[in-house]
């Protein structure tokens, strides 16, 4: 019997147009009737999920920054992870030297240091995702889009280091040519300690704590509601999505998942674009 439905938002809950769509949003409430939790558990921070979510018309308990930060229902933060400042500093310098543009989340917000960078890569996605959107089409949705989503810019990054009041929960950088220049700034930054290194896209890379991680925060949460893990459903599509789809009873891979998330899952839904989440969970009901 699922008590808990997990779903990763971007390349899972998430269309090609960025937005969760009325069917997964009508799959979603059908299972919060039926009294099943659902969770949205993503790389995103808590204040690019919720307008999304709310949008939707729904509500429900997030686990975001992978797992660094998790919300429930009213919004109350019940566990956090952050980086630890001395070890964010040498990050920064890092991929400051290998001139690589990345962002911070911090307990503040997401923070910027390009607002040029930030509109471009985000127009990338865009691309990406709906590749029948013209560049300069993407560009402007972007720069509208990220006017609400209450971006920060800063100068300089090492400011929020030092800030005693501003935790560091998330770093991530990104480029245009994938595997070919992130895999090897990937292994660089596995051997610091106390971190880990996921991503939600071929293109990006996310550095959080060892302890910020979706299958960690997803057992924590389960534990906490006394719900055994064959009681639970995990929905993703990326690598960031392996460690909560290995812990999970009941394990989607999406229809356009990467190979390794299609071979850890049990099962395997449409794609993002053909409202998969919706799918999979209509699916588990019937079951029911």
């Amino acid at each position: 019997m699922i008590q808990i439905i997990a779903s990763d938002m971007d390349g899972t809950l998430l269309n090609d147009h960025m937005v969760i769509s009325k069917e997964n949003a009508s799959a979603i409430k059908k299972a919060q009737a039926a009294g099943i939790k659902f969770v949205v558990s993503t790389g995103r921070g808590y204040t690019e999920v919720k307008p999304l979510v709310k949008e939707a018309g729904f509500n429900c308990p997030m686990i975001t920054l992978n797992g660094a930060q998790v919300f429930d229902e009213a919004g109350k933060l019940i566990t956090s992870a952050p980086l630890h400042d001395q070890l964010t500093s040498k990050i920064i310098h890092f991929l400051k030297k290998q001139k690589l543009y990345f962002e911070i989340v911090a307990s503040k917000g997401i923070y910027s240091d390009n607002k040029a960078k930030r509109i471009e890569n985000f127009a990338e996605l865009l691309t990406r995702v709906s590749p029948d959107t013209p560049y300069k089409l993407a560009v402007i949705m972007a720069s509208a889009r990220l006017e609400l989503m209450n971006i920060n810019y800063i100068e300089d990054y090492n400011e929020l280091v030092e800030d005693k009041h501003t935790s560091i929960f998330k770093i991530v950088t990104f480029s245009n040519e994938g595997h070919k220049v992130l895999d090897p700034i990937r292994k660089e930054l596995e051997q610091f300690k106390s971190i880990i290194v996921t991503s939600s896209s071929s293109s990006n890379i996310e550095i959080n704590h060892v302890n910020a991680q979706k299958g960690a925060a997803l057992q924590a949460y389960a534990d906490n509601l006394n719900v055994p893990l064959d009681n639970v459903m995990a929905i993703g599509d990326n690598n960031n999505d392996l460690s909560m789809l290995r812990i999970a009873g009941v394990s989607y891979a999406m229809g356009n998942a990467i190979t390794e998330v299609k071979q850890v899952a049990k099962r395997l839904t449409s794609s993002n674009t053909e409202n998969g989440v919706g799918h999979a969970i209509d699916e588990v009901l019937k079951e029911e």
